[in-house]
């Protein structure tokens, strides 16, 4: 029985993956995480990272989730979403597990670890807008998308902000959700919905501002079919347990 303890705490270590955190950012941010399946991380699902600090983690091997960071943040008399600029989730602090996804405008790292039995799927995503720029790097040489560049001051005017104290935007508002606080909810080209819910009908043309986040960061997921772009959607091979970072403010 000891024997047969051990085997199986070892192969459960063995199946976990090292997840790094890395706000490369002058300036704090308060990252977090939402699990959609797979199991939960041993790490909390929101914390304040100083800047150039990083947080080292284990994910399950089949971990279903993302990551993003929160700008501007207040916990003190406010624990909820909008105790954050930007990327606030329910919870305060830390997300909730079930309802804690952030609030857009905000850059996410996606991962489907050994999504389909063969590979990681990953991507950075600008679907929910942009505020900060994202990496996701690997130790095994596998498809590194990011995007080094500040997409807020140049931002279409009609999709800028956040802003902070200053005037200065701290985000970039994707169309799908610009048009979603408009009231535009069926049938809307920028997000897919309605009869534009295929790639076929939800062509990359038909989204306001596309080329504007694509141009800036062809790597990363400017709408939620830019899949035809052939330069959105990553995988690793699982069999390598790849190891991962997400860093916010990556080296141009």
């Amino acid at each position: 029985m000891m024997k047969s303890f051990v085997a199986l705490a070892m192969a459960s270590v063995a199946a976990a993956r090292s997840m790094t955190v890395y706000n490369g950012c002058p300036f704090t941010v308060w990252p977090a995480y939402f699990t959609s399946s797979g199991g939960n991380p041993s790490q909390v699902t929101g914390w304040q990272a100083d800047a150039f600090t990083a947080v080292t983690f284990d994910v399950p091997s089949s971990w279903d989730g993302r990551i993003w960071a929160r700008r501007n943040c207040d916990f003190s008399n406010n624990n909820g979403p909008t105790a954050c600029l930007d990327g606030g989730c329910n919870g305060g602090l830390q997300c909730d597990r079930s309802t804690g996804t952030g609030v857009p405008p905000a850059s996410l790292a996606e991962f489907n670890l050994d999504g389909d039995g063969v590979n990681d799927w990953y991507d950075v995503s600008f679907v929910d807008g942009y505020n900060l720029p994202i990496s996701v790097t690997n130790n095994v040489g596998c498809p590194q998308p990011g995007c080094a560049v500040d997409l807020g001051p140049n931002c279409p005017s009609d999709l800028k902000g956040p802003f902070d104290s200053s005037g200065f935007p701290v985000g970039c508002k994707s169309a799908c959700y610009q048009t979603s606080l408009d009231g535009w909810i069926n049938d809307n080209p920028n997000c897919c919905t309605g009869i534009h819910d295929t790639a076929a009908t939800c062509p990359p043309s038909g989204v306001e501002d596309y080329s504007y986040f694509k141009n800036a960061c062809p790597n990363a997921y400017a709408y939620a079919y830019d899949e035809s772009s052939e330069s959105a959607l990553w995988t690793c091979l699982a069999s390598k347990q790849a190891q991962y970072t997400v860093t916010f403010c990556p080296p141009a």
